[in-house]
């Protein structure tokens, strides 16, 4: 049910986020040549930025209309980018292969979510680092992106208990303007959070 519904978005003309990467993430820093999954990817904007910044680069997507969209958009910025189309709900992350986890406004299911969430400390390699940006529950009464189904908006809470076996755990939730493609714009309400693996 979810690819379908993210196959059709994807399959509208253009870019529904836009090609421009996240805010947030452009704050970030990664060690050189560091090697990077961004999940729940979309049509690869963050993904394509990164490689550009000379990481090694792997985008999962739940949509083919997605994963197709970000090999053009990789072809059309001259960088490499590894794609794999996957259900996050079976799909197991290898262990400790991974310096970086980039999770841009991927929202999912309680159930997913805790799979997902609790999957990634050991994904990484030691001193591995965590990278979310998603919208909190408020972002209901703004309407300007993301699910309108508060089960599936986050709270400072819920994230804190996520990542809780991590150390160096920043995060806050905010208020700021976003403009990414025609599905994310205005005043919105999100929650940051960087989480660092211990050495």
């Amino acid at each position: 049910m979810q690819a379908d519904f993210w196959n059709m978005r994807y399959s509208e003309n253009g870019f529904a986020y836009g090609t421009e990467p996240n805010d947030f993430l452009k704050q970030q820093s990664f060690k050189d040549g560091a090697r990077i999954l961004c999940l729940a990817e979309g049509e690869g904007r963050n993904a394509v930025y990164l490689a550009q910044q000379g990481f090694d680069v792997t985008a999962l997507d739940i949509s083919y209309e997605g994963i197709e969209k970000t090999k053009d958009l990789a072809f059309i910025k001259n960088v490499e980018v590894t794609t794999i189309c996957a259900d996050l709900a079976i799909y197991e992350l290898e262990p400790e292969s991974w310096d970086a986890i980039v999770i841009i406004f991927g929202h999912f299911p309680l159930e997913i979510r805790k799979c997902v969430h609790s999957g990634l400390y050991s994904a990484l390699r030691p001193g591995g680092k965590v990278v979310i940006e998603a919208y909190s529950k408020e972002q209901l009464s703004f309407k300007t992106g993301g699910p309108m189904d508060e089960a599936l908006l986050y709270t400072v809470d819920m994230l804190r208990e996520d990542f809780s076996e991590f150390e160096d755990v920043e995060i806050c939730q905010l208020e700021r303007v976003i403009h990414e493609g025609k599905y994310h714009n205005g005043i919105s309400s999100v929650i940051q959070l960087v989480a660092k693996k211990k050495i």
